[in-house]
Formats: structure tokens, sequence, C-alpha cells
């Protein structure tokens, strides 16, 4: 059995367009497909995120949206400089063997940008 094409993670939020404008205009993702109650974002070459929009969205928690690059600075440097407010600037965590930082999207979402550190990592 092969591996699976692509992967999506889907999030609800109260407000689509909000959401819509800070994933598109702040972060840069690209829409690929705006279902009406439904879009997704490409974050790598098979990698989406789907936000759809639910009236009883709730605050999420456990929830880390992690996107993974080796310029962690270069995107903070370009989210800080559109007002991005960040709960941690870049770090390194020795104990996981990254370098990242963190900030929240407008429906409370956590997102990591984070560098794997440990070359053991395979993305392909």
């Amino acid at each position: 059995m092969n591996l699976f094409d692509a992967q999506i993670t889907f999030c609800y939020t109260r407000d689509l367009e909000a959401t819509a404008r800070f994933y598109e205009e702040t972060v840069g993702l690209t829409l690929t497909l705006d279902q009406g109650g439904c879009r997704i974002y490409r974050t790598a070459e098979n990698a989406y995120l789907g936000f759809c929009g639910r009236a009883e969205a709730e605050r999420p928690a456990g929830v880390i949206l992690t996107l993974v690059t080796d310029d962690v600075d270069g995107w903070y440097a370009k989210l800080k400089e559109v007002g991005v407010s960040f709960e941690k600037p870049p770090a390194t965590n020795a104990e996981y063997g990254i370098y990242h930082c963190f900030f929240r999207d407008p429906n409370g979402y956590l997102l990591e940008i984070q560098r794997f550190d440990n070359r053991e990592w395979d993305a392909s």
C-alpha cells in the first residue's frame, strides 16, 4: 500500500472572513479551493490547512499547527513586519533538536514555525 497523496488539516472558525484575511494577506498562503463554507490553503507541495465556518466553533485547546521551514527567522521577520504578535520569538529547543517560534491566528489556534536541527528528519 502506498502513502497518501496529500494531507489536509481542517479547523473550525466562527469568522471565516477574518480567518481568510489572516491566512491570505498576513501569512501569504495560497487559497487552493474555496468551497463557500470552507477554504483550503496550501502550506507545502501536498499539505493543506482548511478552515470551515461554524457558529459553534470554540477556542481551540491542545492543537498546534506546525509549519516546517529552514527559514524560521525570515518568516518571523516577515510576520512581525505585518503586525503578527508572537508568543515566543525564535529560539532553540535542545530537547527536541529544533529552532522555532509561536504565534496565534484570529481563532486562537497556536501556530509554530519550526526548523528541525536534527538531520534525521526527512520531509520527502
